[in-house]
């Protein structure tokens, strides 16, 4: 439910593909080819999954100057799908996401920092429950290339940790409950 707009990363991840220039992508939400999961501790005996149904962003790269890769990431928090409609029900109230309040979740990438040939670290602001912080997204680049219908893509994934206190969630779920992951895979096409 936070980083997960790890959609995020993607733009500064694309600077890890290879292109020869800078490009804009839009990620590709309709074909189900992007997705933003999280993952909680439940009581500390398992966990709970859920996701995004409804999120939108594009990126642009350069492999050139990764530095200045960017990425925009809006989220509806009301689209919050853990599998239980009266989970959601209280995911969606003021305990947690505060819909009515704070319909929208997002990221903008201020910074890339590339870890290895295909690994970066993406750092910027997101914006959850009313509250900005600045966060960092561990991405990867998974591959680029043309796609079946004439257009080219580049895909990339990206884990990171939120606590759920920092953007003031403040329901105690016990101790093993005080961070959630995220967890998001990204496939943008080039415009």
């Amino acid at each position: 439910m936070k980083k997960t707009f790890a959609g995020l990363a993607l733009g500064s991840l694309m600077a890890l593909s290879g292109a020869l220039q800078a490009a804009d992508y839009v990620i590709d939400k309709e074909g189900q080819h992007a997705s933003i999961n999280f993952k909680i501790s439940h009581l500390g005996y398992s966990f709970v999954y859920g996701r995004f149904n409804d999120f939108s962003g594009n990126f642009s790269w350069d492999a050139d100057k990764p530095e200045s890769s960017a990425v925009n990431v809006s989220i509806n928090t009301d689209s919050v799908d853990s599998n239980h409609a009266e989970r959601d029900k209280h995911l969606r109230s003021d305990d947690f996401l505060n819909v009515a309040e704070h319909p929208t979740a997002t990221f903008e990438s201020t910074g890339v920092e590339m870890t290895g040939d295909d690994t970066a670290n993406v750092t910027g602001n997101l914006t959850l429950n009313g509250v900005t912080k600045p966060v960092v997204l561990d991405a990867k680049f998974i591959g680029e290339g043309d796609d079946p219908w004439g257009g080219y893509r580049a895909g990339f994934s990206g884990t990171t940790t939120l606590t759920l206190k920092d953007f003031d969630i403040s329901r105690d779920l016990g101790p093993a409950a005080q961070d959630v992951e995220l967890i998001i895979t990204v496939e943008g096409v080039r415009q």
